[in-house]
């Protein structure tokens, strides 16, 4: 009961706080307001410390959905994690999660936002290993150290932010667009924004992120960490030129296919939602780099609530099977849940895109501006693919786990009889379904017309269609269409692994300067170096000290050999005179 209010606390403050700064939202819009709050801490020898905060309708609304996520997760939290000995701390480390993501969302300041960048990897560090076994902590470790790379690309766009005289980068995206130090700062923010974003290379971190508990995900993979970096990108946006945003869309639009053709080759639940999260972030990525911040940071929103309800779907799904995660296990729990059913089909089908959803209002629009837009071929070719591609898992995984016959033991216990999980989940729910119309016509003002072919605007209907298809026959078959190809285990393997990026990128290196290193010690520390080295010289000083030893006992025999000695070298060297 004690940890039921704490929960039922923490999840009504930030309810609150979120409502609020979503209808400070709708006010800023409405009369175009910026508010930007400079606080000097203090000044010492010419030096200001300033503090600053910047207020618009993004900073805001984007507060209002990560407190209301999080409102949502803590009250789920309550039922997932019952029996936890240290429910405080686990509460306590979830604040301080969205505390570090609200301080990074209205910094303007370079500094701060590296603050609450790190605040971010840190925790998220602490999160992963919450369960304190082999596997979270090697996931743990390989979230940190993915994530530290970002902080020395910040570190070094505020070293290099030293040349303008301040740290306060909105003070000169408009002003230093074609300038070489800000085309290096914005290399830098992109690097940045690919390790918190999960883009090839660094994208290996995000399914083993999975070693966290269930609500911890849901706040990682829909509004923080992960968004983090796609957030960074869009307040710096206006600086990127042609040749950053080619970069930009090419890495985006391979981890989009990447991800998409991986989560069919998957079979864990909780990394099946991962890689759609990873296919999510690089649709942003790329929107962002064709110029539509706007549109983007809305996907970005949209993303945030439906992915939030598929994970407290699955973790429901998952604490009811007796933990096991393996999706040929499941099947038929529309029976015994319908409720949770019917949340894992509506979010699914938003992440389907199915109209008039929160996913269809972004991302319909994303495909028919990528349509219209002079863009290759081969992006475009990509965009539909890894559309197509996001149908087949989702629907190969909502019948895996909702249709078909039950294939777990007998002993199981599937209910839904916690309220305060229901309803966290109803109001996740209701937002997914009215949420996307809502935000849709406030952030986009003006109606945007897009004129299209009748097959390019078909085309969308047909790739989600034929995707469809597909994942209902893998789901049938649970196994690949790779039957086609001559290495069946290669084919899969290299699917189902990321290209096997994890063994390229994070084992691969791990391994082999382990290796290195170990050869390094036998060569050099234990080899003859060490000979020559320490040890050499202490069985010197030992065989010498041995010898003066023995000198010093003043034994006849050893003054008697030396006389000897002595009498040998006068007579040699007698004889060499002579």
């Amino acid at each position: 009961m004690k940890y039921m209010s704490i929960c039922f606390i923490n999840f009504f403050f930030l309810f609150i706080f979120s409502f609020l700064f979503i209808f400070m939202s709708v006010y800023f819009i409405m009369n175009d307001l910026i508010i930007f709050v400079e606080w000097e801490i203090i000044y010492f020898n010419s030096t200001v410390i300033l503090m600053t905060l910047l207020f618009d309708w993004m900073s805001l609304i984007f507060m209002g959905f990560v407190m209301f996520i999080s409102s949502v997760v803590i009250l789920y939290s309550d039922y997932y994690m019952k029996g936890d000995l240290y429910m405080n701390r686990f509460i306590f480390l979830v604040l301080l999660f969205v505390i570090s993501m609200i301080f990074l969302i209205i910094s303007p300041n370079m500094v701060s936002i590296l603050l609450g960048w790190d605040g971010l990897g840190l925790i998220s560090y602490c999160l992963v290993i919450y369960y304190q076994n082999v596997k979270s902590y090697n996931a743990g470790m390989l979230t940190a150290l993915s994530n530290r790379i970002g902080d020395v690309m910040l570190l070094l766009v505020i070293t290099w932010m030293l040349n303008f005289g301040s740290w306060s980068y909105i003070f000169y995206l408009d002003f230093y667009k074609l300038n070489f130090d800000m085309l290096l700062i914005m290399f830098l923010i992109l690097i940045a924004s690919m390790t918190s974003s999960a883009q090839i290379p660094f994208s290996s971190w995000l399914p083993a992120a999975m070693a966290a508990p269930t609500p911890v995900s849901a706040l990682v993979h829909s509004s923080t960490l992960v968004t983090a970096g796609v957030y960074l990108l869009i307040r710096f946006e206006i600086c990127f030129n042609n040749n950053l945003n080619m970069v930009m869309l090419f890495i985006s639009c391979m981890t989009m296919f990447m991800a998409g053709l991986g989560a069919n080759f998957e079979y864990d639940l909780s990394k099946i939602i991962a890689l759609s999260t990873l296919s999510q972030l690089g649709l942003m990525i790329s929107i962002l780099s064709l110029g539509y911040s706007d549109l983007a940071f809305f996907h970005l929103l949209m993303h945030a609530l439906f992915k939030a309800l598929l994970f407290m779907c699955a973790g429901v799904i998952i604490h009811c099977m007796n933990n096991n995660q393996d999706i040929r296990f499941m099947g038929g729990i529309s029976y015994q849940m319908p409720l949770i059913s019917s949340c894992l089909m509506i979010s699914n089908f938003a992440l389907c895109g199915m109209p008039f959803l929160a996913g269809f209002y972004s991302k319909d629009l994303i495909l028919e501006i990528v349509s219209m837009n002079y863009l290759n071929f081969f992006a475009f070719i990509l965009f539909y693919l890894s559309t197509g591609l996001t149908v087949c898992y989702s629907l190969r995984l909502f019948y895996c786990v909702v249709f078909g016959n039950f294939n777990l033991n007998t002993l199981y216990l599937l209910d839904e009889n916690n309220n305060l999980m229901i309803f966290s989940m109803l109001l996740l729910l209701l937002l997914v379904i009215f949420g996307g119309s809502v935000f849709c016509w406030m952030i986009f003002c003006t109606p945007k017309l897009i004129i299209l072919p009748f097959y390019l605007k078909m085309l969308i209907i047909f790739v989600s269609v034929v995707g469809g298809l597909i994942g209902y026959e893998l789901s049938k078959m649970n196994i690949g269409i790779c039957l086609f190809f001559f290495n069946f285990n290669f084919f899969t393997s290299f699917m189902g692994s990321m290209w096997f990026m994890p063994y390229i990128f994070t084992y691969g290196i791990s391994f082999y300067s382990l290796f290195i290193g170990y050869k390094l010690i036998k060569i050099f520390d234990l080899g003859w170096s060490e000979y020559f080295g320490g040890q050499g010289m202490m069985y010197t000083f030992m065989f010498f000290s041995k010898v003066n030893q023995l000198l010093q006992f003043n034994n006849l025999k050893v003054f008697m050999m030396f006389f000897i000695f002595w009498f040998m070298f006068i007579f040699i060297i007698l004889l060499f005179n002579m």
